[in-house]
């Protein structure tokens, strides 16, 4: 069993900067790869970022490619998303979320556990 807290939303301006953190409990937590997704008003949930349980793969959204950086440290059982150059379209609730699949996948049914989220909006 695996508890996830997100924490680190808030409301920012284009262009401007955000880190997200996602807090997990247990202890297995390094056996688990570990998503970002993001669901905006009225729209399905997306894919944001992914990583494996050793932190030595990452795959982003082409939406947020080369702005985003998922980044994990297992000894803090903490995964983040440094997030920059945000725009508007990027407002939305964050998710966490942890797979017992070794290589993170974009499908959100790949996924066991999930946070409760936090709110990121980016205004204009």
């Amino acid at each position: 069993q695996v508890q996830l807290v997100e924490s680190g939303g808030g409301l920012v301006q284009a262009g401007g900067s955000l880190r997200l953190s996602c807090a997990a409990s247990g202890r297995t937590f390094s056996s688990y790869a570990m998503g970002w997704f993001r669901q905006a008003p009225g729209k399905e949930r997306e894919f944001v970022a992914g990583i494996s349980w050793s932190g030595g793969s990452t795959s982003y959204a082409s939406s947020v490619k080369g702005r985003f950086t998922i980044l994990r440290d297992n000894a803090k059982n903490t995964v983040y998303l440094q997030m920059n150059s945000l725009k508007p379209e990027d407002t939305a609730v964050y998710y966490c979320a942890a797979s017992g699949i070794a290589i993170a996948t974009m499908q959100p049914y790949d996924y066991d556990y999930w946070g409760q989220g936090t709110q990121v909006t980016v205004s204009s």
